[in-house]
């Protein structure tokens, strides 16, 4: 008798654990964050900035995979504000997003906190303010996720992470370059370029280590080249996707984009130049780096080490080799690759149009000849509360008519667990960078002139990365496969901030009739309400 109880305590005792541990929730971490105004000089010329905890750039958050994120955000500016956690998928939980289609800005002397999960992600990503022109004058950082121990990486640990977050630049006061785009104008070219808030920042390491660099472009309107002199670079992650370990010379990374690459120190020890400066511009910006070894005896020399200025063929061949790492892990235990994206059939191909127009005397930018204007009323709260003419879902075609340009809060409707190939098509001679919330996607295609259902023959339909920024390169097309399996209202926009600013964005609505909880989250119990929706009960 006794000899058959034992193993069915055994099996009881071990279901017990197995519960318990299967339900664990998943680590907390608090914060607390204070949005003040500062001065600064980083271009030599004394302005006032945007700190975070009195910190320019703001706080870098280190997480692990699905840790859960309470971060309290004090607003002591004297405009609203809020912050955009790009990248972070916000999975069933656009009402965290932080842009102004989902969230009532903070309003001064006020707070929100924010309740969001970085669920399956690891990578290098940023925050930035998604208000007015508040990212010209900084409140940005860096976001690192971590993998879970017990979930490999396809590398060894580096001796140590650097995050390095490069961008344009201006020497004007935010509110005079908000004034500007208000009245009509564009913005001139950027003054400098900054990397950590600085004209220069310097790296130390020890020869025969191995380093990861995380390189995130926080600009408002310029792709920079990176590179090392001395060198080389191998690339290992780019917006939570482990890749194909690929050596370079130089790397492109267009605004809103992150990569991750690990760096060896194999030279003789002296000092190296860390270079980034601009490309596809007449003129060019460039910001200067040191990388000493620890054992140096001599200081920096040398020349600095030349990069692509205009090239566009070559940053579109670079572009073509960053290949997904089917057989790794990412976040999850199972291969990057076990979702075989290539062998999905799209429902619907969307085709996108960047423009840039004059509508009523004033410069502005239109997708499919749509100019995007937000409304006092937060679209997601519209939803919520059935609050009718706040956006309309028929103002924004599938794809571009030729008609004349207008002004209009638009949102195109899509239906939960749809997969889109979507084209941005850029006609224009200038670069674009296009930036999807909610989501990381396949860029499958890139292409010179129009697309045509003949590009799709160029296709990888393979071992395309995912991420959550493509950029478009001038008179050319990109194409993105997505899986639309994240319900809510999501914000497709352009990553250079101007044209976002003056109308290159709409909202996606990801909807599934049958509400649920196993679809998307309810609305938080401390959501700020506004416009039309002030006053409401929830």
């Amino acid at each position: 008798m006794e000899k058959k109880i034992l193993p069915i305590l055994v099996i009881l005792i071990l279901g017990t654990l197995s519960f318990y541990l299967v339900n664990a929730e998943d680590p907390y971490k608090y914060y607390t964050w204070t949005v003040t105004y500062g001065t600064a000089s980083p271009l030599g010329v004394q302005q006032q900035v945007i700190l975070i905890n009195g910190q320019f750039p703001g706080p870098q958050l280190d997480v692990v995979t699905n840790d859960n994120i309470i971060l309290n955000l004090i607003n002591e500016l004297d405009q609203p504000f809020l912050l955009t956690w790009n990248g972070i998928k916000q999975r069933k939980n656009s009402w965290q997003d932080g842009v102004l289609g989902t969230n009532c800005p903070i309003p001064p002397n006020s707070n929100f906190t924010y309740k969001f999960q970085a669920k399956d992600q690891i990578g290098s990503y940023t925050y930035f303010p998604s208000t007015a022109m508040h990212k010209a004058a900084g409140g940005f950082g860096a976001i690192n996720v971590y993998a879970r121990p017990r979930i490999p990486v396809p590398y060894a640990t580096p001796a140590r992470d650097f995050s390095l977050l490069i961008g344009d630049w201006y020497k004007s006061n935010h509110k005079a370059l908000q004034q500007s785009l208000d009245s009509g104008s564009s913005l001139p070219f950027p003054d400098g370029l900054l990397v950590n808030g600085k004209t220069s920042t310097t790296i130390n390491g020890d020869q025969g280590k191995t380093y990861m660099f995380r390189i995130s472009n926080v600009g408002l309107s310029t792709s920079f080249n990176f590179r090392i002199e001395g060198h080389k670079m191998k690339l290992v992650e780019v917006e939570g996707s482990n890749v194909v370990q690929n050596i370079y010379d130089s790397l492109d990374v267009h605004v809103g984009q992150s990569v991750s690459i690990l760096v060896t120190l194999d030279q003789p020890p002296r000092g190296y130049r860390i270079a980034a400066s601009t490309r596809f511009y007449k003129q060019t910006l460039i910001v200067l780096s040191e990388l000493i070894y620890t054992n140096s005896q001599t200081s920096v020399s040398g020349p600095i080490p030349a990069g692509p200025t205009d090239q566009v063929d070559w940053s579109m061949q670079q572009a073509r080799t960053f290949r997904w790492n089917l057989t790794s892990n990412a976040a999850r235990p199972n291969p990057q690759g076990s979702f075989h994206y290539g062998t999905i059939t799209p429902t619907r191909t969307i085709v996108l149009s960047n423009t840039a127009n004059q509508i009523n005397g004033k410069a502005r930018y239109a997708v499919n000849g749509v100019s995007y204007v937000n409304p006092d009323t937060p679209l997601k709260l519209a939803d919520y509360f059935n609050i009718s003419g706040i956006y309309s879902t028929n103002t924004i075609q599938a794809s571009p008519n030729g008609g004349d340009p207008f002004l209009a809060t638009s949102v195109m409707p899509a239906s939960l667990h749809d997969f889109l190939e979507i084209v941005f098509q850029n006609n224009e001679d200038t670069l674009q960078s296009w930036h999807l919330d909610g989501y990381d996607f396949w860029p499958v295609g890139f292409g010179s002139g129009q697309w045509s259902e003949a590009s799709r023959k160029s296709y990888n339909l393979v071992d395309a990365l995912t991420r959550h920024t493509v950029q478009v390169y001038p008179k050319s097309w990109s194409v993105i496969y997505v899986s639309l399996d994240n319900q809510g209202m999501w914000n497709l926009r352009s990553a250079m901030w101007e044209r976002q600013y003056l109308g290159q964005q709409f909202y996606l609505r990801v909807y599934n009739q049958v509400k649920s909880l196993a679809n998307e989250y309810d609305i938080p119990s401390n959501v700020l309400l506004c416009g039309l929706a002030a006053g409401r009960h929830i």
